[in-house]
C-alpha cells in the first residue's frame, strides 16, 4: 500500500502536505518519496550553505585584510556586514514567504545568495566585499525562514516533522565544522576560493529546487501588506543589530551607544503599537502569549549566543595564544560537528520518545558542563583531557538542542503562520549571537592585561568563559517551567497542533 506522500509526489507541483491535527490519527507518512527526500535535501544544502559561509570567512580574515589592505576595524565589516542583513531582515523574510509563497521566496534568495558568492570572490576592495556579504546576509534572511516554514509545512506535525527538521537543523553545524576545514585548506590557495565555493552549490540546489520544491499558494485571505510594520520591525532590528556590534568599539557607555539603544527602543514600541492595531501584521503577537513558544525563542538566543562566543574565545585561545594553525584549529572544532552529523537521523525519534523540553534541558546541562570544563586550560594543554571533553559535550547538546528548539517553536501553528514564526526563531537566534557575543568581547577587553604576557592573556579570557557558562546557565533554567509541565502529562509525545493545555495553545487571531 502506497503512502499519501508516494501518491503526492507522483504529480506535479507537489502539493504541501496538511498539518496533521492529531498525531493518532495521521497517515502513514513513514516512507518518503524519493522527490520529498530530494526536497529535503535542497532545504538542507541552503542551511548547510549560511553555516558553511559564516565558518570559512572568519577563517580567512587574516589574509582577506593583507590582500586588500584592511584594517582591524574594517575587516570586522566583512562578518558584521552578514549578520546586519541576516538578523535585520529576518521578521520581514518570514513574513513575506507567507504572504508571497514559500517556494518563490526561497528560489529567489538562493538565487541572489549564488550571485553575491560570485560577487565577493571577484572584488578587490574592501567597500564592495562588505557589500556582497551585506547581500549574502539579507538573502539569508529570506532562505532560512522560507526553508523552515516550506518543511513545517510539508511534512506532517508529530514524528514525520521532527524527524525532518532534526535532519535539517544537523545540517547548520556540519556546514559549520566543514567550513572550518575546508578554510583552513582553501585559505593556502587564495581566501577567494572560500567565498566562490558556495556558488556553485547554491545554483546546484536552484536548479533541484525548482523541480521539485512544492508550490505554495500565497496566503489569499491576509488583511493588506503591513508596510508600517515593515518598515519599523526592519529599521529596529537592523539598528539593534548595528549598536550591539558597535559598541565594544564605541563604548557601552558613549553618547553614540545610548542613544542607538534608545533610538532601537522607540522603534520596537512603535513596532509594537502597530503590530497591535494592523489587520494584517507582520508579527501576530498573540503567538507570543504560549509559554513554549517564549521558551523556545528565549532558549535560542541563549544557546547560540553562549556557543558563538565560546567559539570567539577558543579560537582566540587556540591560534593567538597557542599558535595552532587555522587547519588545526578547525580539527579541534571537528569533534563537535561530527558528533552532531552522525545523530542527525536519530535525533527525531528521541523527540518522539521523550519530548522537546527533556531534550532541552540535557542539552543545556551539557553545555554548561562542558563550558565549565573548558576553564581548566593552559598553556600547555593536552587536547585529549582539556580540550576534546568540551567539544564532545558541545556536539552532544548541539544535537539534542537545536533540533529541539526548532520543533517547539513551529509545533501548534497553522501554516499560514508558519513563516512568520520560522522568521521570529531565526531572529532570536541572530539576535542572541550578536548581543552576547559583544558582552563577552566586553568582558574580555575589560579585563585585558597591561603587560602582554601570555599567562596574563590567558587569564583575561577567564572572566569570559564564566560568562559563556551563565549564559548556558540561563538557557537551563528557561527551560525548567517547560519540563515540569511536560512531566504532569499522561504523554511524552509534545507534537501536537492542537495542544491540551491553555498554556500550549496558540491562540487564533486577536
Amino acid at each position: 500500500m502506497t503512502s499519501p506522500l508516494t501518491d503526492a509526489a507522483a504529480s506535479a507541483p507537489l502539493s504541501p502536505e496538511p498539518t496533521a491535527k492529531d498525531p493518532s490519527t495521521a497517515p502513514d507518512q513513514s516512507h518518503w518519496s524519493p522527490r520529498l527526500w530530494g526536497t529535503l535535501l535542497v532545504l538542507c544544502a541552503a542551511m548547510f550553505l549560511d553555516a558553511l559561509d559564516v565558518s570559512m570567512v572568519g577563517v580567512a580574515l587574516p589574509s582577506i585584510g593583507t590582500e586588500l589592505g584592511l584594517s582591524t576595524a574594517t575587516l570586522q565589516w566583512v562578518v558584521s556586514g552578514y549578520i546586519l542583513g541576516y538578523g535585520g531582515l529576518l521578521l520581514l523574510g518570514g513574513r513575506a514567504a507567507d504572504l508571497l509563497g514559500r517556494r518563490r521566496v526561497f528560489l529567489i534568495a538562493l538565487g541572489v545568495f549564488a550571485l553575491a558568492s560570485v560577487l565577493g570572490g571577484l572584488v578587490d576592495s574592501g567597500p564592495l566585499l562588505i557589500a556582497s556579504r551585506f547581500i549574502k546576509g539579507l538573502s539569508a534572511a529570506f532562505t532560512a525562514p522560507a526553508g523552515l516554514s516550506i518543511i513545517t509545512t510539508t511534512f506532517a506535525e508529530g514524528p514525520v516533522r521532527n524527524r525532518a527538521l532534526s535532519i535539517y537543523t544537523t545540517c547548520a553545524a556540519t556546514g559549520f565544522s566543514m567550513g572550518l576545514v575546508l578554510s583552513g585548506l582553501l585559505t593556502e590557495a587564495s581566501w577567494r576560493l572560500t567565498m566562490l565555493l558556495p556558488a556553485p552549490i547554491a545554483l546546484i540546489a536552484l536548479l533541484v529546487g525548482i523541480k521539485l520544491i512544492p508550490h505554495s499558494a500565497k496566503e489569499e485571505n491576509h488583511r493588506g501588506y503591513d508596510v508600517p510594520g515593515a518598515v519599523t520591525g526592519t529599521l529596529s532590528m537592523l539598528l539593534l543589530v548595528f549598536t550591539v556590534v558597535q559598541a565594544p568599539e564605541a563604548g557601552w557607555g558613549s553618547p553614540r551607544t545610548l542613544l542607538s539603544f534608545l533610538a532601537v527602543a522607540v522603534l520596537l514600541t512603535l513596532f509594537v503599537r502597530i503590530e497591535r492595531r494592523s489587520p494584517g501584521p507582520l508579527i501576530r503577537l498573540g503567538v507570543l502569549r504560549s509559554g513554549s513558544q517564549i521558551r523556545a525563542q528565549l532558549g535560542a538566543m541563549t544557546f547560540f549566543g553562549s556557543y558563538v562566543s565560546f567559539q570567539f574565545l577558543a579560537t582566540l585561545y587556540l591560534q593567538s595564544l597557542l599558535g595552532w594553525s587555522a587547519l588545526s584549529m578547525a580539527l579541534a572544532f571537528l569533534p563537535a560537528g561530527a558528533l552532531v552529523a552522525l545523530s542527525s537521523t536519530k535525533v527525531g525519534a528521541v523527540v518522539d520518545r521523550f519530548g522537546t523540553p527533556r531534550l532541552i534541558a540535557v542539552g543545556f546541562g551539557l553545555m554548561v558542563v562542558g563550558y565549565a570544563l573548558f576553564l581548566r586550560i593552559n598553556l600547555d594543554p593536552v587536547y585529549a583531557v582539556v580540550i576534546l571533553p568540551t567539544m564532545l559535550l558541545i556536539g552532544a547538546a548541539c544535537a539534542l538542542v537545536f533540533p529541539s528548539l526548532n520543533i517547539q517553536a513551529t509545533n501548534g501553528v497553522d501554516d499560514d503562520e508558519q513563516g512568520m514564526v520560522s522568521g521570529l526563531l531565526n531572529t532570536s537566534v541572530q539576535v542572541g549571537g550578536a548581543i552576547f557575543l559583544a558582552v563577552v568581547t566586553a568582558v574580555v577587553t575589560a579585563n585585558a592585561p597591561e603587560g602582554s604576557s601570555p599567562q596574563a592573556v590567558l587569564d583575561s579570557f577567564r572572566p569570559g568563559l564564566v560568562v559563556v557558562t551563565a549564559i548556558a546557565v540561563v538557557g537551563l533554567l528557561i527551560t525548567l517551567p517547560g519540563l515540569r509541565r511536560s512531566r504532569s502529562r499522561d504523554s511524552v509525545v509534545v507534537a501536537r497542533s492542537v495542544p491540551e493545555t491553555a498554556e500550549d495553545r496558540v491562540p487564533v487571531r486577536d
